[in-house]
């Protein structure tokens, strides 16, 4: 990236509108320290604590317009939140937690260990294909999300167990199934 010893000190007073109108967000100055702000990587926390609140967000059933109109923002920016580009200040976690029932700290549990121990650790917390982070955790994909939710749904605690058992059963004949043909093509 071009930093202002190259010549973007010109476009300085442009950027600053900009951040000042709310339009950009999240930046570090250039390397030479001079000049012109430039886009920040996102930090492994900040996803973290993202991929958390949508995981809550989901399980509640909220859209992220509904969660948006709670707290006065639009959805683009609880979409930035969710996906770690923006940073959620101690007062909208706070915030975010009381609607969704949690406490703050909610929103930083079953962090990795190398983020919680290392400062400025850039453990992948998600695959990145085709520029696009991609979750590899199973139990933040939203097809999981809305099982759950949708489970406990069912006041029946004898019905919900019924399916749990159901469940339990079509995963272990799936997994007979694919180990025979495995066994079968060697």
């Amino acid at each position: 990236m071009l930093c202002c010893v190259q010549g973007i000190l010109l476009l300085q007073p442009a950027f600053e509108m900009l951040v000042a109108a709310g339009a950009v967000s999240g930046y570090a100055r250039c390397n030479c320290g001079e000049g012109m702000p430039m886009a920040a990587k996102r930090h492994p926390v900040d996803v973290h604590v993202g991929g958390r609140l949508k995981q809550r967000r989901t399980l509640m059933g909220l859209s992220q317009e509904k969660l948006a109109a709670q707290v006065g923002l639009t959805f683009q920016q609880i979409q930035k939140y969710e996906k770690g580009a923006n940073r959620i200040t101690a007062s909208r976690l706070y915030q975010f937690g009381r609607i969704l029932d949690v406490p703050p700290s909610f929103f930083f549990d079953d962090m990795p260990s190398e983020l919680a121990e290392e400062e400025g650790a850039a453990a992948p917390l998600a695959e990145v294909r085709n520029g696009a982070a991609v979750d590899t955790d199973p139990f933040t994909k939203r097809e999981t999300l809305e099982l759950v939710r949708v489970y406990y749904q069912i006041r029946d605690a004898a019905v919900r167990k019924q399916i749990y058992e159901l469940a339990k059963s079509v995963a272990q004949s799936a997994a007979e199934l694919e180990a025979n043909r495995e066994a079968g093509e060697h």
